[in-house]
């Protein structure tokens, strides 16, 4: 497994791997690696990837004053054990200063996407999200990006940017991986701990009896979204952001008989904020 710390060691390992004719897979991470990480490595390598690639970068410009960048769990040593188990071929490390050199200016910013949910709770978030991952693809030249479904607005903001501005990646979204009582899994879980880890449960406890209700034949949008706000509120120790249904593909609200719908739930829990989601329907 080779390591790369800037653009142009990656790009030359990019660049190595498609005059071979190999395919590119990248799978971006922040580090803190945990299984649903590695499920993003194997799904690259069941979307034709000869050559897997994965960035660890804690992306500065994605955290607002006052959030957890600096708290934000680190841990090289075992992340970069962990991907070379699970066969990734390289991994780029760039240093905040590789990715925003001094004079730094230009940012990329997805309009419709990034409005409402976790766009209006994280100000200036997604603009930081597109920007680095536009980055990323410009250094490590993927045929094709694994992002997990749990970040579902990221992911939405990232498929339109790579349409707009004619990436022509192939970006597929991996399923969230979740632990056994349905917590899904995330770096920041790391932050729970005694009742906060129980309380946790509610966002998953929300979606599932929402799921429960679609699969009785409940169609209305509204009961279907207030199934997991009522199981959020219902919990002392969270405090709800969002509870909202929208469409699994324009990410528009929904409200009346929907056929399908995705419900995306933000919450405080102790020092943690949390996010989940489900779609529902085809």
């Amino acid at each position: 497994m080779e390591l790369h710390r800037t653009p142009a060691a990656i790009r030359a390992w990019a660049d190595a791997r498609r005059a071979e004719g190999a395919r590119i897979g990248l799978v971006p991470t922040m580090g803190c690696l945990h299984e649903g990480h590695v499920s993003l490595v194997r799904i690259a390598r069941g979307a034709g990837s000869d050559a897997v690639v994965a960035s660890i970068f804690v992306n500065p410009t994605q955290f607002g004053p006052g959030e957890d960048y600096e708290k934000y769990p680190r841990d090289e040593t075992r992340d970069l054990a962990m991907l070379d188990a699970a066969g990734v071929d390289a991994v780029y490390l760039p240093g905040a200063k590789d990715m925003y050199p001094e004079g730094h200016q230009t940012f990329v910013e997805v309009t419709g996407a990034s409005k409402g949910l976790c766009g209006a709770a994280r100000p200036g978030h997604f603009r930081g999200v597109a920007t680095v991952v536009a980055k990323l693809f410009l250094a490590s030249k993927p045929h094709v990006a694994v992002f997990g479904e749990k970040d579902y607005q990221q992911l939405a903001v990232i498929r339109a940017m790579n349409r707009d501005l004619d990436f022509g990646i192939e970006i597929v979204g991996a399923p969230i991986v979740r632990e056994e009582d349905g917590l899904a899994k995330s770096s920041r879980n790391v932050y729970l701990k005694g009742d906060d880890r129980i309380a946790a449960r509610c966002l998953s406890r929300g979606l599932f009896r929402a799921k429960e209700l679609f699969g009785k034949g409940e169609r209305d949008a509204g009961t279907l979204v207030a199934a997991a706000r009522s199981a959020i509120e219902g919990e002392p120790l969270a405090k709800l952001e969002y509870a909202e249904g929208r469409d699994p593909v324009t990410l528009t609200p929904r409200s009346g008989r929907v056929d399908a719908v995705t419900i995306l739930v933000a919450a405080k829990v102790g020092p943690a904020r949390l996010i989940d989601n489900i779609t529902l329907g085809k």
